[in-house]
């Protein structure tokens, strides 16, 4: 089946690999009825944004580094609809959210070998990949509410700040040149906010992991906004490369 065959079909799968385990393991939790509604809506939006990431396309294609991807946003919403209602009654998330979420965290980069393997790399795919990477991190960061406090949700949010500034600032958009510090602390944040989550860890991990996630994270980020206020002022033009943020 040619990719652009394969789009509609693996929105459907995502769709469906959610749905059915989601709605079972909502009913296996423990807490009310609203925090289940609200944690399978959560992980229906993670879901629906990757799946919408992929018909949105123009042409529309899907290729197998997709469906990798398509996975992992599949492992973020079900990590979702764990952890959300887990918040709502202010309990630790089990040890179903690191499982969940270290899976997806472990495929990270899979995705993109696939894509170099069977040379369909696209920037298109790259922004699903980041999106999705980005969607990880605010999932783990809004379980490790009840374990590491309500300031663990800057960790999550601030690559959706970066976003949003860039809508008021479009020169925050531009590509920077590829930094293997930004990559590092990218990848820092999932391994973490995982380490804080794991049941029975100790709690000068679950403090201090985040926090030192939150510390490297704000530096890289405005790291990369100063670099890119600099070129717009000089007049300099972006760099080819990948995006700015960390994540």
């Amino acid at each position: 089946m040619k990719a652009a065959d394969r789009a509609m079909p693996d929105a459907v799968a995502a769709v469906a690999g959610y749905a059915v385990p989601a709605l079972w393991l909502s009913s296996l939790l423990p807490w009310g009825v609203l925090p289940q509604m609200a944690g399978v809506g959560a992980g229906a939006a993670v879901t629906g944004a990757a799946v919408v990431s992929v018909l949105r396309r123009i042409p529309r294609f899907s290729t197998p580094a997709d469906r990798v991807t398509l996975l992992r946003a599949v492992l973020v919403g079900l990590c979702a609809a764990v952890a959300v209602p887990a918040v709502f009654a202010g309990d630790q998330p089990g040890v179903l959210v690191p499982v969940l979420g270290g899976a997806a965290f472990l495929l990270d980069g899979v995705d993109g070998a696939v894509a170099r393997r069977t040379g369909t790399a696209s920037e298109a795919g790259a922004r699903f990949d980041a999106a999705t990477d980005a969607a990880l991190v605010l999932v783990l960061s809004v379980a490790a509410v009840p374990v590491a406090g309500p300031w663990a949700l800057g960790i999550g949010a601030m690559y959706y700040v970066f976003v949003a500034a860039g809508l008021l600032r479009p020169h925050l958009r531009a590509q920077l040149p590829p930094s293997t510090s930004r990559k590092a602390i990218g990848a820092f944040q999932p391994f973490a906010l995982l380490a804080a989550l794991v049941p029975g860890a100790p709690p000068t991990l679950v403090a201090a992991a985040p926090a030192v996630a939150l510390i490297l994270l704000a530096f890289s980020f405005g790291r990369d906004v100063v670099d890119l206020e600099r070129r717009h002022r000089a007049g300099l033009p972006a760099a080819a490369g990948v995006g700015s943020t960390a994540l």
